[in-house]
């Protein structure tokens, strides 16, 4: 017997809409063998899932911050992935762009207007990250070096480089010995909402969801970035210019990963430390393609996966379990809904054997 997959010749129209939530409950499945697997009753799991993230507001709002780095990641990846080009960078991006703009509140704060201190903090962290995103977008588009390797080594470096100056030159002198910065200053601390940790960020990333909606729906950017994305000949027939909108790409995507480092920096942690690079750049990537590279499909997989981060820790207290089963689940979806977008391209055929 042999197994085959065969392109289909139109793909299947109803399969945008059944195949997701097919997926989903699939991935919810496995989940379930796998709270099984260690002794636990799935349904009773899934339910203090559900109470960890939405049982009250509190716990809906730790949601919202769990997804606020998630969301500028997610964006991050996915502007890129329009054009096709992958970045897998935007953890080393967010680092540096939490560095940045914790240099800009260290060191020159004193020279800056209050109200002016985190607009500037926010363009610094902007900043940083574009210019980490510009050099894999630089040997891309001058020398046709694979994007992918060259963003997924920077990470590396820009952790260690994190490290080194928290352990190092930019270490609290009153820190009694333990890794991090000083405390910021007060006023670049960025302001919370409704008594909880939200903060800025969330915002930040919700208005940068609408400007690149916006942008690719309704400006000729946006439609240069859709033509060398669909059809990287016709572009070049059309006489777009593929250099530049690389370049110009990687830098915004690098910057939008920034923007998620000093969201971080000066919304949660207030000074550099361990916990700033924790895997939201590489879950940015899961985020952009569960959402299909839209802004706002990215946003609401952000919040839906902020959800199970949060949710895993309510499971990890009240039934005993590892919090990391939810990082299991999220990678579940995410090859259950991969799979069955190959089923609506493609038809599965079974050819019997020869005897």
């Amino acid at each position: 017997m042999r197994i085959t997959l065969k392109k289909r010749l139109r793909p299947l129209n109803w399969g945008r809409y059944l195949l997701i939530p097919a997926a989903i409950v699939l991935a919810l499945l496995v989940g379930a063998l796998l709270f099984l697997w260690v002794g636990v009753n799935p349904v009773r799991a899934y339910l203090e899932i559900l109470k960890g993230a939405f049982g009250s507001f509190y716990n809906f709002s730790e949601v919202l911050v769990r997804a606020t780095p998630l969301i500028l990641c997610g964006l991050s990846v996915g502007l890129a992935g329009k054009m096709l080009i992958w970045n897998i960078g935007a953890e080393g991006q967010l680092v540096v762009g939490g560095i940045a703009g914790a240099g800009i509140a260290l060191f020159f704060s004193a020279y800056i207007p209050g109200p002016l201190i985190i607009p500037v903090m926010l363009a610094a962290g902007f900043l940083g990250g574009a210019c980490w995103g510009l050099i894999p977008g630089f040997l891309k588009a001058r020398f046709q070096v694979n994007e992918i390797i060259t963003s997924l080594m920077l990470n590396y470096v820009a952790i260690l480089w994190l490290e080194h100056l928290y352990f190092g030159p930019w270490r609290d002198p009153a820190g009694r010995g333990f890794p991090g910065t000083a405390m910021l200053p007060d006023m670049a601390w960025f302001p919370r909402f409704w008594g909880t940790r939200v903060h800025l960020g969330l915002l930040m990333g919700f208005g940068a969801a609408v400007v690149i909606w916006f942008v690719l729906a309704y400006t000729r950017w946006g439609y240069e970035i859709r033509v060398i994305g669909t059809n990287l000949q016709a572009a070049q027939y059309a006489r777009i210019e593929i250099t530049r909108n690389i370049l110009l790409v990687m830098t915004i995507s690098g910057g939008l990963a920034g923007l998620a480092g000093i969201c971080e920096t000066a919304g949660i942690h207030y000074r550099l430390q361990q916990g700033l690079a924790v895997g939201s750049g590489y879950v940015g990537i899961v985020v952009a393609w569960l959402g299909k590279l839209r802004p706002g499909a990215i946003v609401l997989i952000s919040i839906l996966l902020g959800s199970l981060m949060v949710g895993g820790d309510q499971i990890q207290i009240s039934l005993h379990v590892p919090s990391a089963i939810s990082l299991v689940l999220q990678g579940a979806i995410l090859f259950c809904v991969l799979g069955g977008q190959i089923f609506k391209d493609y038809e599965l055929q079974v050819q019997g054997g020869k005897h």
